[in-house]
């Protein structure tokens, strides 16, 4: 007997907001500049960052373990108490605000959802904190439809470590096999939350670059071609349980 689904957990970048193609390198840049930092200097304190960031992305995927942005910072000898860290900081920040727009099918998607009895949770791989993120959300007047939010900034572990998606689905107050899991990275976001017994949704349309992608062999339960689909899928397989 295959279970309902009364949860539906969402990646973040490339899912919730459109993906967006990102110089990597140019936030680094933006931040360098925003500490007022300049000549070869500033050039020299972004290849650090990025250098930095690459690092801690890359021990994730090989080591499943979690990263956050002050721990980038204090391996470029930046504090958080530095007024010109701070500075930074809020060059940084401005440099990703286009970039963080919830994509307009969410709301009306996530209102269908919970009118159906489907709690909704976030699930994302970021360095960024709590707050930073639910600032976003509440920006784009989503944060009152989310039931559960986790970061893997706030965890040991990123995503596709199984036991991330195990605490998302606690915190969500939903057993895994009960719970369906959308995200455009088919590594993390398909072999990932299978590994508990989640469902897969898979968004296939973000050009995830070469050297982020994992070979695998998970194949995901369902496709969503527009978010609008994922409110169909859920509804066949509840039609369909038990």
């Amino acid at each position: 007997m295959t279970p309902a689904v009364r949860g539906v957990i969402f990646d973040w970048s490339g899912t919730i907001t459109p993906w967006h193609e990102i110089d990597v390198r140019a936030q680094w840049t933006a931040f360098a500049d925003g500490a007022g930092t300049i000549a070869c200097a500033r050039d020299d304190l972004a290849s650090a960052l990025y250098a930095a960031e690459a690092a801690v992305w890359e021990r994730g995927r090989l080591h499943g373990v979690s990263a956050r942005l002050p721990e980038v910072l204090e391996a470029c000898g930046l504090t958080e108490d530095d007024p010109r860290t701070r500075a930074g900081t809020a060059a940084y920040r401005r440099f990703w605000e286009p970039h963080t727009l919830t994509h307009p099918a969410i709301r009306p998607l996530w209102e269908s959802l919970r009118r159906d009895g489907i709690r909704i949770g976030v699930l994302s791989n970021t360095l960024w904190d709590r707050e930073w993120h639910r600032s976003i959300f509440e920006r784009d007047d989503v944060l009152d439809l989310i039931d559960a939010d986790v970061y893997s900034s706030e965890t040991p572990w990123v995503k596709p470590m199984a036991p991330i998606f195990a605490h998302a689905a606690r915190t969500l107050g939903v057993p895994p096999e009960e719970c369906a899991y959308v995200g455009d990275r088919s590594y993390e976001d398909v072999h990932g939350p299978q590994q508990v017994g989640m469902r897969a949704i898979w968004i296939p349309h973000s050009d995830i670059p070469l050297d982020q992608q994992v070979s695998h062999e998970a194949v995901p339960d369902a496709v969503a071609e527009q978010r609008s689909d994922i409110g169909d899928i859920v509804a066949r397989w509840n039609d369909t349980s038990g």
